[in-house]
Parts: C-alpha cells; structure tokens; sequence
C-alpha cells in the first residue's frame, strides 16, 4: 500500500487550522527505514518552535493511530515552510529591489528565460548579500 500524501495533507490541514497555521508542502523522502515524511508550514506573524512541535505531535498521533504511513518506521519533521528567494540583485532604486530570477534557481521555471522579481524593502525582512568576484 503506497502512502497516500493528499491524506496526510488532509489530516495535517485540519489539525493546523486550529491554530492559524496553513501548510504549504507535504513530501516523502527516502525508503525503508530511512523515510522522512516533511511538512512545511506557515502561519501569519511567523512560525515559531513551539507552533512545529505542537503540529508533530498531533499529526504524527493521528497517523500512527489510523495506520496512515504504510510499513512502520519513519521521521516526521515539521519545518518553517516561509517562501525563500535566491537570485541576483539586478538593482536598487526608490526603496525597490529588483531581483533577476534565473541564475539561482535550483529548479528552472517552465517557458525558460530570466524573470524578474520587484520587492519594496520594507516587505524584507531578512536578506543575505554574496559578493560576485
């Protein structure tokens, strides 16, 4: 029996929603005794520790009772899902950055080519700047 992630969702969904937090991502890593099963999560204000150990608890209480991850062992991991943004800063004017897209990515957008991102400085809140030499 396969693992049904669409399930998994459901149930971390519902559990979640009690507290605000929306869940971005459910993916299955591994095989065997090495599963991970991860969920990422985000919630308005910020996600905190507590808001992830909470979420573990209770949903992996929930799969283990409904036999919902088929085979026995593996890890569940609850993790800050806030969307993360790597590019190359193209420029810096009027308190907007413009980032262009295409160099970074890990996993390249359908139709090719570079995009552009614009964000108001005010909407970061944390960047990390890499020197090109």
């Amino acid at each position: 029996m396969a693992l049904d992630v669409d399930r998994v969702r459901e149930i971390a969904e519902r559990v979640g929603a009690s507290t605000g937090l929306e869940i971005v991502e459910v993916e299955l890593r591994g095989g065997g005794k090495a599963r991970m099963l991860r969920i990422f999560i985000d919630k308005s204000g910020g996600v905190t520790h507590e808001d992830c150990a909470n979420l573990s608890r209770e949903v992996g209480t929930i799969l283990d009772v409904e036999d919902v991850i088929p085979g026995g062992s593996y890890l569940l991991e609850v993790s800050n899902g806030s969307r993360h943004f790597e590019g190359r800063l193209e420029s810096f004017q009027q308190g907007r950055l413009t980032i262009e897209m295409n160099a970074a990515r890990k996993k390249p957008r359908l139709g090719g080519g570079s995009q552009k991102l614009e964000i108001e400085l005010a909407n970061v809140e944390k960047a990390n700047l890499v020197p090109e030499i």
